[in-house]
Formats: structure tokens, sequence, C-alpha cells
């Protein structure tokens, strides 16, 4: 399988003061990866370095076999020469641009069909002859999804394109980031600090603090504390519900951004749904989740 291979420093003003991002990491290429992290921690720096919008101190960073940076070589690709889609955190939508318009300017080549195929796939056909003033959030959004993909790039690149939105647009949102994910198999670098959309979207966690990569692997990895008690009367949101053989598994996020995995048989999910918020409590050492109010 091929990777992204990253391996830069570059010194930062972080929210401590003086700081070095100094990351090394392999990813394997085709992933839906969440870079994690507090405030300050180099997110959004890795993602405009990748990007080629800030240039590292010195480092490496290959995409299969094309280097794109290498401090030894003089090599450092401009974005133009990346094969990247990029949705910065206020969409940057072109005012003057309508969606259709908007969505074009980003193609390499002209191509009306794919235009209308992207309108179609995120529902903004009716839109198409709006300008971003006439939008909704949730509309800008997709216009700004729909716009990174339009250059069919090998690394869509999203900076907590989720933050401004309340949490039921988040939720129906996130699915569009499943649906932008695989629409021409791109690899997805998604921001994000809310573990609920982690655990939702990511195949994959790159954990950063204060610059640096904490740890790398799938969300239970990354995340489940297995000593957490469950002796205690807990509320969160299911984030995910796995059917196994004769019962279900339910990943919660508490409000303290704890992760909790709890059995259910089918009685217990049959009203329950993905973003739903729940209680946790224990009745003679088990386990037993019921719906929020």
């Amino acid at each position: 399988m091929e990777t992204i291979v990253i391996d830069i420093e570059k010194d930062l003003i972080g929210t401590q003061g003086n700081m070095t991002l100094s990351i090394k990491a392999s990813i394997e290429m085709g992933n839906l990866v969440v870079l994690f992290g507090d405030s300050g921690a180099g997110k959004t720096t890795l993602l405009r370095i990748l990007s080629g919008l800030t240039k590292p101190d010195k480092g490496y960073i290959s995409i299969g076999n094309t280097v794109w940076f290498d401090s030894a070589s003089s090599i450092n690709l401009v974005p133009q020469k990346r094969d990247i889609g990029f949705m910065f955190q206020d969409y940057a939508l072109f005012p003057n641009m309508t969606v259709s318009e908007n969505i074009a300017f980003a193609q390499k080549q002209p191509d009306k069909k794919q235009v209308l195929e992207l309108l179609e796939r995120f529902g903004l056909d009716q839109f198409a002859s709006r300008k971003p003033a006439y939008l909704s959030g949730g509309q800008k959004q997709r216009v700004a999804l729909a716009r990174a993909l339009a250059r069919k790039p090998q690394l869509l690149l999203l900076d907590e394109p989720l933050s401004a939105l309340d949490a039921s647009m988040r939720i129906t949102l996130q699915d569009e980031i499943s649906k932008a994910h695989a629409y021409n198999g791109a690899t997805t670098l998604l921001v994000s600090h809310d573990l609920s959309e982690v655990f939702r979207l990511a195949h994959k966690v790159l954990k950063l603090s204060d610059g640096k990569v904490q740890a790398y692997g799938s969300p239970d990895e990354v995340f489940i504390d297995n000593r957490i008690s469950g002796k205690v009367q807990i509320t969160g949101n299911v984030v995910k519900i796995d059917k196994q053989d004769t019962f279900y598994l339910l990943t919660i996020v508490t409000g303290m951004n704890q992760v909790l995995k709890v059995t259910a048989f089918q009685n217990d999910v049959d009203d329950l749904h993905e973003g739903d918020r729940v209680i946790v409590y224990s009745k003679a050492f088990n386990p037993i989740v019921i719906k929020g109010r």
C-alpha cells in the first residue's frame, strides 16, 4: 500500500510560547485520517505544510512515489503542483461567483458534466445559480466540499469544516464528508477536536500534542481506556452502533470527552441512532443504556 511520508520540523509560536512542530508519520493512503489535538497543537499548520502554503524549516514529504518537499535536495513543489483539494475553515467561497462557478473554478480542465454531477451528489442543483451570500451555512459547506473535489485530488485537506455549525447540522454534514471521501478514493485529512466526529468518521487518528505525534491508530486504539468504571450514571452521545453476532456494540462519547464501549441488544437499539443522546447506568454491575430526553 502506498503511503504519505511526513518528516518535518517548523519553529512556531504556540499557545504556550515558542514551539517546534516536529512531525514524523507514515499514513496509509486511501484512509480518512483525523488530525486531533488541543488548540495550538499544530493541526492546521500541518495541513498548510502539506498543501504547500507554509514551508517547513527542514524535512521531507512524499505522497506515494512523488516527493513534494525535501529540504536536503531543495525540492518544494508549489501548491498548484500538489495534487490536493483544500477546504478552509471559513469555506473561502468567491462571493462574486455562483455555486456552479465556484465549483468549476477549481477544475484542472473545464468539465461541465463533472460540475453537474457534483451539484447533484451534494444536493445543490437548485442553488446552482445562487451566490454564497444567499446560502445557509450547511449549503456553503457542501459547495466548499464540492469545489475541493472538483480537482479530483489525491489528497483532500479539511480544516475543521464543521466547527461553525450547530450540533444537528454537524451530524448531517458528517455524512457529507464521508460521501466526499468516497467520491474518488482520495486520502482525506480532517482537522477536528470533537471526539464524536472522530468516532463517526475516522479510519485512523493522528493525535498531536505540543507539535509532536502523541499517537497514531484507529479511534479505539488511540482513545479507549479500558480502566473506565461503569459503576456511575453517565450521559453522552452515541457515535457508532456496530452489529455483532448476537448483540450490538455502542461507542458513546461523554461530555467530558471520555469514550465508552457498551453492549446492547436488539430491543435496546430499536429506537437508537448515531448522534442520539443517551444515559448509561449500571444495575447489578451490568451497564444499561436508555435514550435521553
